[in-house]
């Protein structure tokens, strides 16, 4: 397969569901044409070799979601590397071109001309075939998924329990990632039905999956009631939603844990996730995701540009003579800088990482600054381990891997 300092002919892709608009540019920027595809095989492969016809190709896309996936394979399998241009920079980009008309022809144009000129600052997708990481990345999108529906849900039945008892609501909504407390609510879902049961009733309901905690939970539950007397309109219809999203909720959380131990088996019988779950911080969750998003790290020149990809380094303000210092940046991956902040965080029960954290708090950073510096440093850490497949070696004793 090509590199990209080799690429000469610049494929740009504005993807579709059913069609894609491809507008090809040399490397002077000229069009050497331009047409509508069908999003199939034989008119993806056509369109490569009449490309390849003009020189080196190279496929540009700005989004590679699951309506590029086919566009990204054939491209693989016709050994042509794949740019990707986030949306975001597409529409920037599109400003700095004369007119203010929106349509799939120009869009193409200027994905491949943002390519073209800036060929070294896209980001280039994995060039290489490893089912092992796209099965990760599913997964993991899965689980992004999952998470989403997750809070949605549990914010839903939060407002539930505010219209019928805000008290209850105080007492147990922030308990609703305990299984004991969701099997309480499907089976109590209002106050009269909880006042009708009884403290010990509740207890029990509880203990069966949440033993730890079913006598705090009684106990605040009692109060709660305790503290409203007033039977809330519709309280029987809303009491009806809340059991319902309970047994949902319960049902995505079970949902979530068997995808979390597929996610670890497949992260753990990887070789980059035996070497990755050695550093301090990593589980099987957040690195399954930081290698999903990273792959095997050779797009990566060194680690400044790694934490430039996930949104961890620095950003300078200034304007004039005003300085105002340095902030965080507001873009990057943030599925891979949700996972790095988390990993660092979860580290600091590690000497090294515990040094270099006081370290930067001595220097007067805040909490979530000197953890995303410990992020920005771990890059480098974690490129040389993907590189050599070599496991982290702590430079002082007893440092235990704490994972996340």
């Amino acid at each position: 397969m090509s590199t990209p300092d080799e690429v000469n002919v610049w494929i740009g892709l504005d993807v579709g569901k059913e069609d894609h608009f491809a507008d090809v540019l040399d490397d002077e920027g000229v069009s050497l044409f331009a047409r509508s595809i069908a999003n199939d095989e034989a008119d993806l492969v056509a369109l490569l070799e009449q490309a390849a016809r003009h020189g080196t190709p190279a496929l540009v896309i700005d989004q590679p979601g699951s309506i590029a996936q086919l566009a990204i394979a054939v491209a693989a399998q016709q050994q042509v590397p794949v740019a990707y241009v986030p949306g975001l920079v597409m529409r920037r980009a599109a400003d700095l071109y004369p007119g203010e008309a929106k349509t799939d022809r120009r869009d193409a144009f200027v994905i491949a001309d943002t390519a073209r000129t800036r060929r070294r600052s896209v980001h280039w997708l994995d060039a290489g075939n490893d089912e092992m990481l796209d099965q990760l990345r599913v997964l993991n999108g899965f689980d992004v998924d999952l998470a989403a529906d997750l809070t949605r849900l549990t914010n839903r039945l939060r407002d539930s329990l505010v219209a019928i008892s805000p008290a209850l609501e105080l007492a147990i909504g922030s308990r609703l990632h305990q299984a004991g407390v969701r099997d309480l609510l499907a089976k109590f879902p209002t106050p009269t039905a909880l006042r009708a049961a009884g403290r010990t009733r509740i207890a029990t309901a509880v203990k069966k999956r949440s033993p730890r905690v079913a006598t705090k939970v009684a106990d605040a539950v009692t109060a709660a009631l305790d503290a409203q007397t007033v039977t809330m309109p519709a309280e029987t219809a809303v009491g009806r939603v809340v059991a319902e999203l309970a047994v949902e909720l319960d049902r995505l959380h079970g949902r979530r844990d068997a995808l979390a131990a597929e996610i670890e088996e497949v992260f753990l019988a990887h070789p980059f996730g035996q070497v990755l779950v050695t550093l301090p911080g990593i589980g099987p969750r957040t690195g399954a995701r930081i290698l999903a998003e990273i792959g095997d790290g050779t797009r990566f020149a060194n680690g400044s540009k790694l934490a430039s990809y996930a949104g961890l380094a620095p950003v300078t303000r200034q304007s004039g003579t005003s300085i105002r210092g340095e902030s965080q940046s507001r873009r990057g991956n943030h599925r891979l800088k949700n996972a790095m902040f988390l990993a660092a965080f979860a580290s600091l029960r590690s000497p090294d990482s515990k040094a270099f954290y006081d370290r930067k708090r001595g220097e007067g950073k805040k909490h979530n600054a000197a953890i995303i510096c410990l992020a920005r440093r771990r890059c480098d850490v974690i490129l040389a381990m993907l590189r050599n497949l070599e496991p982290y070696r702590a430079t002082t004793q007893d440092d235990t891997p704490i994972a996340a």
